[in-house]
């Protein structure tokens, strides 16, 4: 009892210590719920049904839910402090009544978070427990991630902290943990474990006190040295320059006390211990080739969730190993399997996930086709400088585009001053002309019989009947026939010219040269030529080549402007 009354006397002179203007003291809410300058860390805000759905408490830990159903028991304050005082910390653990609601937060309000925290705390507290006895600090520390982020690896902050310890990127980037798109080594729990070692011993190299270096951990070494400047000279700790430190920094220490205390003594506040369903062992492989999670998981049976689990550094679900090696955490088994197959897993449908090197732009045509034939959208930007007057409707309504389109391409709002020059692209739908099918001309088999004698009139078999007709009118030949006889009238004009002949084959005879004049333009036409547009043509070019002009091609294409592509089939007009 008489260590109590000391330690009781003691919180009593810090609260006595502080300034008048300081409006609470550390004591002065002991009969609050709690000091109302104190924010309480991010991590007691925690989704605890999200929790649940971590691959690893589902797959490993077995939560006794029953403990939840049990009333939490409170404690009196001798109770609190002999057991604050029988943890074996280096790190000095106090009681007043900030820590004892914080104790009080967790123990009745956050009840699941703490069990959810005892499980994964199984896969994570040896981890964090190597690094800290690497570097020669205290295992206490190994709490501090509970309330940095509840032992999730991807947590991340108001202010864009993140990771296990809740690194900010700078501080991340200067203790050599690499943060970009791809890459986010707050989250490993091996780096960021030993980078968080690291800055807590230079912290408290800098302030000979753990209290303040946990202080400026959470709100960094220009808060702690303005508060140690306003509290005065001499020897200070956290309690002593409570008053002038941040809001969230109030609430940090206490936090971390109440974290050893709950995660301590979780029993006794009928909090269920959590159980391992079975040992999760893990090792690691130095990947050096670009793979994605996807092809490890088809390849080795192994699912997504735990490879994410256990590699959350990775935040787009693949390894860069092409740019330099990283670490790939696996179940020890697997580990060794990956090593074997590891050409097998990077050449599993490599397609997918490889990365383009080389890549042509597109010429902002958009190809398709529909019930008119082949067609491409062609893109135009013109620039209008905005009028008097004009508004974006009007704007829109002539370039036959729509107002969101407008803004979106010159990041305006509803309206636009006069003056200002608007970029605008307009999209016309263009149809590539289909070629004319190019119609054969018409034979005649076994129709037609040459007799054996050149002057005489020609002999229609019974397919094609002999033309009859009577004295005054004017036997026609069909298009077909005439072809057939264009030799052998020219055979006998000059006997025509001399011999009077019958009315009718008179009349045949007028009648042939003007069928002879088409069968011979059907058969001397020239077919209309076809090109297609090999890379670097142009419309010039090609009109050149063929003795043609520009505006020939684009007449007889149904070009409204100069842009062809490679690989379009155009017609050449016949000179």
């Amino acid at each position: 009892m008489t260590i109590i009354r000391k330690l009781l006397a003691g919180a009593f002179a810090v609260a006595l210590a502080f300034p008048a203007e300081a409006q609470q003291s550390v004591l002065s809410v002991s009969d609050s719920s709690m000091d109302p300058t104190v924010v309480m860390p991010q991590s007691f805000e925690t989704d605890t049904r999200k929790m649940l759905e971590d691959w690893y408490l589902q797959n490993y830990i077995v939560l006794d839910y029953e403990a939840d159903k049990r009333d939490s028991q409170d404690f009196s304050d001798e109770v609190l402090l002999e057991r604050l005082a029988a943890l074996p910390t280096e790190i000095e653990m106090p009681l007043n009544s900030v820590v004892k609601n914080m104790i009080q937060f967790y123990a009745n309000r956050k009840k699941q978070l703490v069990e959810n925290m005892l499980g994964l705390s199984i896969y994570y507290m040896p981890i964090f427990e190597e690094a800290l006895e690497r570097h020669g600090l205290p295992h206490e520390l190994k709490y501090l991630p509970v309330i940095e982020s509840a032992l999730v690896p991807t947590a991340t902050s108001r202010v864009g902290a993140g990771g296990l310890w809740q690194f900010m990127p700078a501080t991340a980037k200067g203790l050599g943990l690499e943060v970009n798109t791809i890459i986010d080594q707050r989250r490993d729990p091996y780096l960021s474990s030993d980078a968080g070692a690291r800055y807590l011993k230079q912290l408290y190299n800098t302030y000979n006190d753990w209290s303040l270096a946990i202080a400026a951990y959470n709100c960094g070494p220009g808060n702690v040295n303005k508060a140690l400047r306003r509290a005065g000279e001499g020897k200070h700790d956290f309690w002593d320059i409570y008053p002038f430190l941040p809001k969230e920094t109030r609430g940090y220490v206490p936090a971390f006390i109440a974290a050893n205390y709950i995660m301590t003594y979780h029993k006794d506040h009928n909090i269920s211990p959590a159980l391992a369903r079975r040992p999760i062992v893990t090792d690691t492989v130095h990947v050096s080739r670009r793979v994605h999670f996807e092809q490890i998981s088809q390849v080795m049976d192994i699912p997504m969730a735990e490879l994410r689990a256990l590699n959350p550094q990775f935040r787009k679900d693949y390894i860069p190993g092409d740019i330099r090696p990283y670490s790939l955490v696996l179940p020890s088994l697997q580990a060794y399997a990956y090593v074997a197959s590891e050409d097998s897993i990077v050449n599993h449908n490599a397609s997918a996930y490889a990365r383009r090197g080389i890549v042509e732009p597109a010429s902002g045509a958009t190809v398709g086709r529909d019930s008119r034939g082949e067609y491409y959208d062609e893109e135009t930007t013109v620039y209008h400088k905005v009028r008097k007057g004009e508004t974006l409707a009007k704007i829109a309504a002539k370039y036959g585009v729509t107002v969101r389109a407008i803004r979106k391409q010159n990041k305006v709002g509803k309206t636009v001053k006069a003056g200002r020059t608007l970029k605008i692209t307009t999209v016309q739908r263009r149809y590539k002309p289909q070629p004319e099918p190019v119609k054969e001309p018409e034979t005649i088999e076994n129709n037609v019989i040459a007799p054996a004698d050149s002057t005489a009139a020609p002999v229609l078999t019974d397919s094609i009947a002999a033309p009859t007709a009577p004295a005054d009118s004017t036997a026609t030949v069909s298009d077909g026939v005439a072809a057939a006889f264009a030799v052998h009238e020219a055979e006998q004009e000059v006997e025509e010219q001399s011999a009077p002949e019958p009315e009718v084959k008179q009349e045949t005879r007028k009648a042939a040269p003007a069928k002879e004049k088409a069968a011979k333009k059907a058969t001397t036409q020239a077919k209309p030529k076809y090109h297609t547009v090999r890379r670097g043509e142009n419309l010039s070019k090609i009109a050149k080549r063929y003795g043609v002009t520009v505006q020939a091609i684009k007449k007889a294409n149904n070009f409204a402007g100069d842009n062809i592509q490679a690989g379009q089939k155009i017609k050449i007009p016949v000179k």
